[in-house]
Order: structure tokens, then sequence, then C-alpha cells
């Protein structure tokens, strides 16, 4: 069984999602898994490849035009992370015997074992709380901690499919720990959170986009 595929809560089999990129996704195992010797591993090395290419197009166009080229930057990843959650989530109920936090716990699930391509170990907290550890993270071994900055954007567009779907309300994400910063695991809370709550993570987005930008000014006097 794929890692992706199991959950121990009973109400998993009732979540239902797209797989995201759906048609590029049936070939590569139709045509290409199933038919050549093609390694997969080799699809971390491409990956990488990409997510390095997004560290460095957000570091330049900061350096050549500050404010304006970060959030140009800033708001295309976020598009891209809005686009992938509406894929997930495209014509997706919540059954009524689904708690909010089973729902959201599940949505984050599709995003960190398939979207990520991570190990994961989930856990529903309470009715208002549910978290997570990234075990593995293809990135591990080649982002800084700062670096992890750029999956902000990612997550904030996933988020907004989410809220868009209107089958959950006033939940928060927190990034607690991460690995390239030294922890064993990435661990994250969602929680129902204040909108207090909210503008802090806008907040430390912001203090994150300052303090690129001071580095770069730095660099030039």
């Amino acid at each position: 069984m794929s890692h992706w595929k199991h959950r121990p809560e009973a109400a998993w089999k009732d979540f239902h999602f797209n797989q995201p990129y759906e048609k590029g996704l049936t070939r590569l195992r139709e045509e290409v898994l199933a038919k050549t010797d093609f390694d997969p591993a080799v699809l971390w090395q491409w990956g990488t490849m990409q997510g390095m290419a997004v560290i460095r197009i957000l570091k330049d166009c900061e350096k050549r035009w500050g404010k304006e080229g970060q959030q140009v930057v800033a708001e295309a990843l976020k598009q891209t992370g809005l686009d992938i959650g509406r894929q997930v989530l495209k014509n997706v109920t919540r059954p009524e015997t689904m708690s909010e936090a089973e729902f959201i716990s599940f949505f984050a699930t599709v995003v960190n074992r398939i979207v990520y391509a991570s190990l994961e170990a989930p856990q529903i907290d309470s009715p208002d709380q549910v978290s997570f550890d990234i075990l593995w993270c293809p990135h591990q071994e080649n982002y800084r901690a700062f670096d992890c900055r750029v999956q902000r954007y990612l997550v904030q567009g996933m988020l907004e499919a989410l809220e868009e779907t209107g089958m959950t309300e006033g939940f928060q994400l927190r990034f607690d720990c991460t690995i390239p910063a030294g922890a064993q695991t990435c661990h994250f809370t969602i929680w129902q959170g204040s909108e207090e709550e909210k503008k802090a993570w806008d907040e430390y987005t912001r203090q994150l986009e300052e303090k690129a930008l001071s580095g770069n000014r730095a660099e030039n006097t």
C-alpha cells in the first residue's frame, strides 16, 4: 500500500479527494513506471532542482528589485498553492459524520504525503486542534532554515483554497519547529484561533520578508 493511502481513523475512508496534476500522474504510472525501467528516485533529484531554483529566483528578485521583486515571487507561489488546493478539493464535500478537525487533518495528510512527497505522523489533538510531524521532507538535506519561508506562500494558497470550500472556519497554522533548523522533525499545529492569532501568521511572514530584504541591503553597502 502506498504511504499516503492509510490512516487509522475510521473517517479516513470517507475522505475523498482529487490527485493534483492527475493527467500527468496517470501517464507516469501507466506508461512510464509500469512499462519502463525508469527509476522513480530520480524524481527526487529533479524536484530538488526545481525547489532550489525557486529559492534562487526569490533571492535574485529580492536583490535586484527589492520589495517589489519579493512580492511578485511570493504571489506566484501563493497562486500555485491555491491552484493545487483547488485541484485537491474540487467537488469535495465533508460528510456530516466527519468533524472539522478530521477534515482539516485529512486535507493536511494529502498535502504532506502527496503534494510535498513527505513522510508524516498526524494527530487529532482535540475538536479544535490537529497537529502533525514531518518525519522526512525531500528538501531537508538542501534547504537552509531560512529557505523554508518559501513554503509559507505555497501553504497560504492551499489554506485559502480550503477556506473557499466553506467547510472549515477560523483554523490557523503554526510552524513550531523544522528539520533544517536542527529539530528531529518538522512540527506543525493547526488550531481554531482568533483574528489576533491569524494576524500573528501575517506578521511573522512580514518579519521574514523584512529580514531577507535587510540582508540584501547589508550586502550592497
